[in-house]
């Protein structure tokens, strides 16, 4: 950070030197002229910085590399230079006798005002679609890339990958290939998903290679990318032992190692091998620890191995939730827009708000919504005033019935109507969660929240749920079938509050005579409507019947799947795969039969919609698959 301002700082006063001397050329040596010419030049050079650090940084991703105070430190210290070599003897002389004309000062001042380009980091944080800086973000970022050692003291799913990440990349030469940073990560999951979010950090930075290494991957394929050369290793503790042993990672040019989530790595008992990595790095380097916690072991490691560290800590409010009803589902997130559909067909919503973590998520949710034949808006920092205006409104008054937004865009939003809030991202940060359900059951209305979840986002809510004491109970994800049910029992709801509010006399006198001179009955008139009111009349496919697949099991459906022995497929992967992919239990497929080109497979029939939905595209072996139901025998 210091040092970008610094480098701003020193083209700011080189530009207005040379603005100086080309003043003092053209008025024939008036100094009064040139010294005008050199503060007009200051300041537009002034106002650039302050364009560019507003519009390209701070309203991107406040992460503390760019500030006010950052801005008035360089200000100052451009016009301190300047005057220096304006008004202390001698020193101007020096440049008074530098002949320089009006065709090296277009050339030159371009040249010094290079600096004030987006940082290849800052570019990819935008393209991630992020908005605003985590707190633990906001303060971390700053206190590691001062270079000092920091203990860090946050939650799961704060953000904490992009606090030491960033500061990890900007301190890379990406001309050296040696190995300069490691982080240290509890499991091989953990490891993959910070290596995967600091390559997109890294996106725009050429010459940096990432690697993650873990257990349970081929020992070789490591070998031969660490020989290639990578700059930045993840791996866990075990298997970076491993290399150090082997004498395939090479420590001589680390500078900086990071302990992501320390107190599971100790509580998975890996401290001594903690303790021998860190022992067999440089001497002169930075250690950063991040911890949820702060057990006796972690205050020890920090005493024995870290220098004068500073604690960053993000203490919280204490905030409990309103009375709303709040539930989770546990969805793979490609899966995601097609349980929001179904959880929006069965609770019917008035009003709902969808929150996402990025911007870029907002834009597709939206589109997906639209497609689906929703009314739905987006609403992020990236709209003018004119277009949140246009969408609030729209949302108020009920032509738009689901509002998609981050958190930023969602602040001010004061609607009273909203029965339904889904998280389809968890927030990065607790005190979020209360603000975003607080969207609903206002003015004492009922109100329910609902979030998606995948993998170790799970024991992120588990805090959530300690930080906001409250409960938040596990769903069932809704079947097709579910969702067909709940739409012909809102029907029947509806349909008896007609009959025991309004005078249907009129009514009964048209279904009398239709029935006297038909063969239908008043039952088969009943049905028809059910069926005509909760949409089931739109396709025969979405309300498949299956007949006689050939399944060997009563209750069953047979389906065909165009992959088998030949493609080095087994039983297994093809469980693996629809319990995967459509979420129902493995136990419940029954009958595998595998020949070499094909496979039959046997599903529940309540199943065997949402298996063929999810199954379509889905690769096993590599090989992208097709299901449909299968002849009968």
């Amino acid at each position: 950070m210091r040092l970008s301002i610094i480098v701003q700082s020193l083209a700011i006063t080189v530009a207005t030197l040379f603005a100086y001397n080309y003043g003092l050329n053209h008025f024939d040596g008036h100094i009064e002229s040139a010294r005008t010419v050199a503060f007009a030049t200051l300041i537009l050079s002034e106002l650039l910085r302050s364009y560019s650090v507003r519009s390209e940084h701070k309203s991107v991703f406040q992460i503390g590399l760019f500030s006010n105070k950052a801005l008035v430190m360089g200000t100052s210290l451009s016009l301190l230079l300047m005057l220096a070599v304006i008004y202390i003897p001698g020193v101007n002389d020096i440049f008074e006798t530098i002949p320089l004309h009006l065709e090296h000062y277009k050339v030159i001042l371009p040249c010094a005002l290079l600096p004030f380009a987006a940082g290849e980091i800052l570019k990819a944080v935008k393209h991630m679609g992020f908005e605003e800086a985590s707190p633990i973000q906001s303060k971390a970022i700053p206190a590691i890339m001062s270079g000092k050692d920091v203990i860090g003291q946050a939650q799961t799913g704060t953000g904490k990958t992009a606090a030491f990440g960033i500061p990890l990349l900007e301190k890379i030469d990406p001309k050296n290939k040696k190995l300069q940073a490691i982080v240290l990560c509890p499991t091989r999951e953990l490891a993959i998903q910070v290596a995967e979010e600091i390559r997109n950090l890294a996106k725009y930075m050429h010459g940096i290679k990432v690697l993650p290494i873990y257990g349970g991957q081929e020992i070789v394929k490591q070998i031969r990318s660490l020989k290639s050369g990578t700059q930045l290793v993840i791996g866990t503790p075990g298997r970076v032992m491993d290399h150090m042993r082997r004498k395939t990672m090479k420590m001589d040019h680390v500078h900086t190692i990071v302990l992501d989530e320390a107190d599971e790595m100790l509580n998975m008992g890996f401290r001594e091998d903690i303790e021998t990595i860190l022992e067999g790095i440089p001497q002169e380097h930075q250690t950063v620890l991040f911890s949820a916690t702060m057990p006796k072991a972690i205050l020890e490691i920090t005493k024995q191995f870290q220098t004068n560290a500073e604690l960053v800590k993000v203490t919280k409010k204490e905030l409990t939730v309103p009375n709303i009803e709040q539930f989770y589902y546990e969805v793979k997130p490609k899966n995601k827009e097609e349980v929001l559909s179904r959880l929006l067909d069965i609770y019917t919503p008035k009003l709902s708000v969808v929150f996402c973590n990025t911007k870029k998520q907002v834009d597709l949710l939206v589109n997906g919504l639209l497609g689906r034949g929703y009314f739905a808006a987006g609403l992020h920092g990236d709209m003018k005033q004119a277009q949140r205006d246009r969408v609030m409104q729209g949302f108020r008054s009920g032509k738009t019935d689901i509002l998609v937004c981050t958190d930023v865009a969602a602040r001010g939003i004061d609607v009273d109507d909203v029965e339904a809030v889904f998280n389809y991202d968890l927030p990065q940060d607790d005190e979020y969660y209360v603000h975003r359900i607080g969207r609903t059951g206002r003015a004492g209305r009922v109100g329910r929240s609902f979030s998606f979840v995948s993998g170790r986002e799970v024991y992120k809510l588990k805090e959530i749920q300690r930080y906001c004491k409250t409960k938040i109970y596990a769903q069932k994800v809704p079947s097709l079938n579910d969702v067909a049910n709940t739409k012909m029992e809102n029907v029947l709801e509806e349909i008896e509050q007609i009959i025991e509010n309004e005078d249907l006399t009129k009514f009964l006198q048209i279904i009398e005579e239709r029935v006297n001179e038909s063969d239908y009955t008043a039952m088969d008139l009943a049905a028809a409507f059910l069926k005509y009111c909760s949409g089931q009349q739109e396709t025969e496919e979405k309300d498949m019947e299956f007949g006689d697949t050939g399944a060997e099991e009563a209750g069953m459906v047979r389906l065909f799947i165009n992959i088998g022995k030949k493609n080095k497929a087994k039983p297994g992967d093809i469980v693996g795969a629809i319990a995967g992919e459509s979420g129902i239990p493995g136990k419940l497929i029954g009958t595998i039969d595998m020949f070499d080109k094909y496979t039959f497979v046997e599903v529940p029939r309540e199943y065997a919609r949402d298996v063929l939905n999810a199954m379509n595209h889905t690769k096993i072996k590599g090989k992208s698959v097709a299901v449909e139901p299968a002849n009968q025998k």
